[in-house]
């Protein structure tokens, strides 16, 4: 089994108010000694989970949150840095440092590490097989941090490029986060599945682990993505974290790689 963690962050819990000084310990608690730029990461990333800066929008300058911070601009500067470098905001030239969003176009994909064979332009379309609500098996509910029998809704699609289906997904959410999910509404909907999670619930993908490993297609997939029974497929098993490092989605894909690659760049 291969195992890929995509785009991951560390969001320490700091709970500093702008008022107080950053460096300044809470009475009783052990100091943790973290680097300056790193306590005013965490407090940017605070201010960007409670929503203050919505996705999209723009955040204030290095300057001024230097100020509201009582530190210096270059302190900002590298906490900012590593933000962007985590895609947690996006630095435009000449405009300033947004919020990152998965409505833009190069974010809609950025879990996505299926890449054509050949070099030109991929239309996807998404068809919906399923979606219900039901009680979260024992699997699912230790993915989400959830007890077993707690509500989840369960999303079963085709993912295809070019006309051709070469993902069949099988996807659990939390009930309780995303209630009023249904399945006219993904019909509907035709962005990206995490922009809708932005916009309509709140919940941003911040990062995902994926687990991989060859299979053979059973009867059933075989029939969704239009291939012989047991041919090679890839299945991608991820869980996706909102903030906090808090579990939102368990997703199952079965990729078939017979005009694509999976593609993962390692630092």
């Amino acid at each position: 089994m291969v195992q890929f963690e995509v785009m991951s962050s560390s969001l320490p819990n700091l709970n500093n108010s702008d008022a107080q000084s950053v460096g300044t310990s809470v009475a009783g608690a052990a100091p943790t000694f973290s680097p300056l730029y790193q306590q005013i990461k965490a407090l940017i990333t605070q201010r960007l989970e409670s929503g203050e800066w919505k996705p999209g929008e723009l955040i204030p300058s290095e300057v001024e949150l230097g100020s509201r911070f009582k530190v210096s601009q270059g302190t900002v500067r590298k906490a900012i840095d590593e933000l962007a470098a985590e895609n947690l905001v996006v630095r435009r030239q000449g405009k300033g440092t947004f919020v990152a969003t998965h409505h833009e176009t190069h974010a809609q994909f950025r879990f996505l590490r299926l890449t054509a064979d050949v070099d030109e332009p991929q239309r996807a379309e998404n068809k919906i097989i399923e979606v219900k609500r039901m009680r979260a098996p024992a699997e699912v509910a230790r993915q989400l941090d959830i007890k077993s029998g707690d509500s989840v809704i369960f999303i079963k699609r085709v993912k295809s490029f070019n006309g051709v289906p070469t993902i069949l997904e099988d996807i659990w959410l939390p009930g309780l986060i995303f209630k009023g999910l249904t399945a006219e509404r993904l019909m509907e909907y035709k962005g990206p599945l995490y922009g809708l999670f932005e916009t309509e619930f709140g919940t941003r993908m911040i990062r995902a682990a994926e687990q991989i490993r060859a299979v053979g297609a059973d009867p059933e997939s075989a029939k969704f993505l239009g291939v012989p029974p047991q041919t090679p497929l890839l299945s991608v098993d991820r869980a996706s974290y909102t903030y906090g490092d808090k579990p939102v989605e368990m997703r199952r894909g079965l990729y078939l790689t017979l005009n694509h690659h999976y593609q993962s760049e390692l630092n």
